[in-house]
Order: structure tokens, then sequence, then C-alpha cells
């Protein structure tokens, strides 16, 4: 059977490229298009504003047609700072968009600003990078979908990959389907339409793992995930890569290769230094440049960057 990867157009034709909104758009069209306010109400509150000399999101407070919430999401939008209402269906580890102002976020985005002088801004074309980890529950998935909000609210188109496709998390996390996904674009089922686009906050994209497979070693093995990454290279700023616990299968190791470097990561009271000398070492031997490491200090999620 012919496995190779489907015909990838040029990056001219993809239609993946551009965030569906742009940051500096006015408050009162962002709250309609969330569906918070109709054109009407705009224009009351817009008048308001007018003859009381209020921003506008106090007119629309004053006016009983916003509440406080409202106002800063919209605000936070609106400087490319996305958040996402309690009830959005993300999960809680997502705490670069539903509690930005957090210790923990603020470990994050030091981690983001060490990844951007050390891989994705270091001269040379270097936009994969893997997230690993030896055991379950390190909080590799954590990791990986706060970091990639985090560098799409940079201003970096990002995507996410989800490559476990052994006990796959990114999809659950952002509350999206994960029917279709990366095993089926490495089988030859799929295409760019299994990669969705996190609408709530512009210039991030997600590939989920997909339907589990009875092969996954061999899917990522195989020339099509090569493919695949040399051609998101050239439509994507930031790639992060989610993987397996790299104790229990060879996968860690293969996707790290692809991308060709790792952030490792070791969290703490629970990952081994026997384990994480034993995937330091099988990196080095595959050739992947180990950017950092990560002391993730579950179940809290502080970060400690070594």
């Amino acid at each position: 059977m012919n496995t190779q990867i489907f015909p990838l157009p040029a990056r001219s034709d993809l239609d993946i490229a551009s965030p569906t909104r742009e940051p500096g758009q006015p408050i009162g069209a962002m709250l309609v298009e969330a569906g918070r306010l109709s054109q009407q109400d705009v224009d009351r509150i817009l008048d308001y504003q007018n003859r009381a000399a209020l921003p506008f999101g106090e007119a629309g407070i004053a006016l009983g047609l916003l509440d406080e919430e409202d106002v800063q999401h919209a605000l936070a939008a609106q400087f490319g700072d996305a958040r996402f209402p309690a009830d959005a269906g993300l999960s809680a580890e997502l705490v670069a968009a539903t509690h930005p102002d957090s210790d923990a976020v603020e470990h994050l985005r030091a981690l983001r600003s060490q990844l951007m002088l050390r891989w994705f801004e270091n001269g040379e074309r270097q936009s994969a990078l893997a997230v690993v980890s030896p055991g379950h529950g390190e909080g590799r998935s954590y990791i990986a979908a706060n970091l990639a909000v985090l560098f799409a609210q940079l201003g970096k188109r990002t995507l996410l990959i989800d490559a476990d496709l052994r006990r796959p998390r990114q999809h659950q996390i952002f509350g999206l389907s994960g029917r279709t996904g990366l095993s089926a674009v490495l089988a030859g089922r799929a295409g760019w339409e299994a990669l969705t686009e996190v609408k709530p906050i512009p210039g991030l994209w997600l590939l989920p793992a997909g339907a589990k497979p009875p092969n996954p070693q061999e899917l990522l093995a195989r020339q099509g995930f090569v493919k695949l990454i040399a051609a998101l290279r050239s439509s994507y700023d930031v790639i992060l890569i989610d993987t397996p616990a790299a104790a229990h299968c060879a996968d860690a190791n293969t996707i790290a290769a692809r991308a060709g470097a790792a952030l490792m990561l070791a969290c703490r009271n629970k990952s081994s230094m026997p384990g994480l000398s034993n995937l330091a070492e099988n990196l080095r031997q595959f050739g992947v440049t180990i950017v950092g490491a990560v002391l993730n200090g579950a179940p809290r999620h502080d970060v400690g960057i070594g």
C-alpha cells in the first residue's frame, strides 16, 4: 500500500496562514462578533460615551449592557492577550488563557523568552521543538499547550502538534474535536483539513493526534512525518510537538529527531534521575539538540528553567 504523505500544496495555496481577527479591532465590533452586543447596543453605548466622555467599556457598564468580565475579555483580545471565559469548555490546565496573570504563567513566559533566544530566533530557520519527558503525568501536554498560547500571543504563527498517538490530550485541553488528526495525515487519509484553527487565539492552530492507530511507532518513523514537518516549517514560526512518555516507547526519540530539537521536562518528586539521564543520552544519540530542561512542580504546575 502506498504510504506517502498527501500532496503538499505551495505555501501560497494554503488556507491556514493568517489569523481571522486582527488585534486592535474596536471593542464594540468584537463584542458584536462574540454575540454579546447587538449593533443597536453598540450605537447606544457610543452615543452615551460621547455625551459622558467615558471609555467604551465604562459606558457599556453604566448602561447595564456590559459587565466587567465582558470588558476585560474584549480589552485582552484587542491587545492580543487572548483570554477565555470560564465556561468556554477548556481544561483548567490552559492557564495561559484562563489565568494569564498567575505566577505559573509568568514562569511560562520566562520559559518562552529563553526558548526564543536559544532556538526560535538563533539566526537559523529552527521552528520545530518537541516537548519530552521520561514518564506519564509529568506535564508535557500542559507545558506544550500553554507555550503554544503564549507564542501565539507574542504574534508568532504557531502550530501545536499532538504526536502522542497513544494517550492524546491536546484536543481535550482546547475543547476541540480530535476525530481527524495526525494519524490520518500520516496514513495518507487526510490533508490540511486536519489542522484546526483555535479561533479565540489569533495565530494558533492545532493538529490533534486523531484516532489511535495500532502502529504509532511505524507511522512516526516513516518519511511522511519528515515531509509533513518540512512542509509546515514554511508556514509557521513556531511548531511545538507533544510526545508520549519516553520511557514507555520509542516514539519520543523519533519525534524529537524529526523536529531537530527537544525541551526536556522533569516533574518534582516524580521524575527519576536515571530516567532523565537515559532520555538525554538517547536524544543525543539521535542527533537531537537539547534546547533546555524544565522542572515542572506538579500539581500546581510551577515551572523552573534550567
